[in-house]
């Protein structure tokens, strides 16, 4: 969803003014504040139905989670944050990695699967999304796709592939390619991509572009197909989703989380909006908002027409295999496709 413009933790950073801030001040002139990664529409649904709730005022800031990662790091003790929304696990990862993120509380740890969470603990699985293939449905047919993402560097497929490398989503499916296949292969697969593709700058692009018939199939996380077919209507689609085969590393459930900073002067209220993100009325306001995510706690049932989470057979691969993105981000860089 959001645009990973930039490497994750560089020293390159957005001047804190152009994050949006909302909300105001409460009890005693302090509000939590929330940077959030996450979809804004739905996270400002979240944030006010958690003051609703609890009276709590949050100051929400939302920009780019690489963004936002870069600007703790830089912040360190004088970080004005509370809470960190991510996108995906990977930033999660590399702060918790720099000491920077406090221990979940157990009861909102154990709300979800413990496979999705953070293995130490230090930041909660809220939400999951899946990656999938879309395809132009006038220009190739489900029985021409391939059954692993790897074969998206084929020469079939030269001048065929639109594909966001910047996206912070692209990371993870990245990471899980070095992870099975191992840096040669990926860094082969990249090549490849890069031979038979056209570089987008995010996923709005890769789905849209695909639609329209610019590109032929773009790898992508199946909300955005989801979110064009809600702006154009179902009939005006020209193009589907594709899943690669049952444990492929391009079969990849994942994952949004979220942590309290170690720095927080309202922990308690931080912990509470962690606990809040993990309540079944926040993940029925997430499974029913355009998202299109997955929500992680057991009993609640995601959006009409997603397949269910547990049906699928994703690569087998935990937030802690996937790592803090440093090596994807690295064999981006030196590929020059960041």
């Amino acid at each position: 969803m959001r645009r990973g413009k930039l490497p994750l933790l560089s020293l390159l950073l957005l001047p804190a003014t152009l994050l949006l801030s909302a909300c105001g001040s409460v009890k005693g002139g302090s509000a939590l504040t929330v940077y959030s990664g996450q979809h804004e529409q739905t996270t400002v649904r979240l944030v006010d139905a958690f003051e609703r709730q609890t009276g709590i005022k949050v100051n929400l800031r939302s920009a780019d989670e690489a963004t936002l990662g870069n600007q703790i790091e830089q912040e360190g003790q004088s970080s004005p944050a509370d809470v960190f929304y991510a996108e995906n696990t990977p930033v999660l990862e590399a702060l918790s990695k720099r000491g920077l993120l406090a221990p979940v509380r157990p009861a909102t740890l154990a709300a979800v699967p413990r496979r999705y969470d953070s293995a130490q603990g230090r930041w909660v699985a809220v939400s999951a999304r899946v990656s999938a293939l879309v395809y132009n449905t006038a220009k190739t047919t489900p029985a021409q796709l391939p059954g692993s993402i790897l074969e998206l560097a084929a020469p079939r497929w030269s001048g065929k592939l639109g594909f966001a490398p910047s996206e912070t989503d692209f990371q993870p499916l990245l990471s899980a390619v070095l992870r099975i296949d191992g840096t040669a292969a990926a860094e082969r697969w990249l090549k490849g991509l890069q031979a038979n593709g056209r570089v987008y700058p995010d996923n709005e692009t890769v789905v849209n572009q695909v639609d329209n018939g610019e590109s032929t199939i773009g790898p992508i996380n199946s909300y955005y197909w989801y979110r064009l077919r809600d702006e154009k209507g179902a009939q005006s689609m020209h193009s589907a989703l594709h899943y690669y085969s049952s444990g492929d590393p391009g079969d990849l459930v994942d994952i949004s989380g979220a942590a309290v900073l170690k720095t927080s002067a309202h922990s308690t209220a931080a912990q509470d909006f962690l606990a809040f993100l993990l309540s079944r009325p926040a993940q029925q306001l997430i499974a029913h908002s355009r998202s299109y995510e997955y929500p992680l706690r057991p009993g609640v049932s995601p959006a009409p027409g997603l397949r269910a989470l547990n049906t699928l057979n994703p690569a087998a691969l935990t937030p802690a295999q996937l790592g803090d993105g440093s090596a994807a981000l690295a064999l981006e860089q030196k590929l020059g496709l960041l």
